[in-house]
């Protein structure tokens, strides 16, 4: 039996995004969390609660679970958790880490709130980003990190700005560390 409404968390199989996973299956959510690979854990097991391994850098197969989800689903609350740090000097990253950065961190969010974007609007939804206190100060060993979180910020003012009207609430968090 389907829940009322849905929400898709990124990130669920650890740190703040299996608790928020935890948190809204306890307010009565259906749950699609989307991680790399969860551990074996009871909480995946219930009913109402999906575990859904999927890389966000396999868009094709990222695009084609959303559509799925919202296909039959009441998707209520988008949670962009997932993220990908590299720290140091910039010079010592290379091409390949900072287009992972650019792609977990900003086009993933962003591909994911134009997948679902009309059920949020339709079911006067949530969209919360979590960015990083990096994304309003300066990061000098984590340059790049900092601005796809900047952006991350700045995508979510925009698109607050654009879909408020229709009862969207587009919310950025910006942890510092955390576990």
């Amino acid at each position: 039996m389907r829940r009322q409404y849905a929400a898709v968390i990124t990130g669920a199989s650890s740190g703040i995004g299996a608790a928020v996973s935890r948190k809204l299956s306890g307010l009565g959510y259906e749950v699609f969390g989307i991680g790399r690979e969860f551990a074996p854990d009871d909480f995946w097991q219930q009913e109402g609660v999906h575990a859904v391994a999927c890389d966000l850098l396999d868009t094709g197969r990222l695009c084609r679970i959303v559509r799925q989800i919202a296909a039959e689903c009441r998707v209520r609350v988008l949670v962009n958790n997932a993220g990908v740090g590299y720290y140091g000097l910039h010079e010592e990253l290379n091409p390949d880490k900072i287009k992972e950065l650019v792609r977990t961190n900003l086009e993933a969010p962003m591909i994911l709130a134009q997948l679902l974007l009309r059920q949020l609007k339709k079911h006067a939804g949530w969209m919360v980003n979590i960015a990083s206190v990096t994304a309003a100060k300066t990061n000098p060993h984590g340059c790049a990190y900092g601005a796809t979180k900047a952006g991350l910020a700045s995508f979510s003012a925009s698109l607050f700005e654009q879909a408020r009207k229709y009862g969207v609430k587009v919310v950025t968090i910006s942890p510092d560390m955390t576990k």
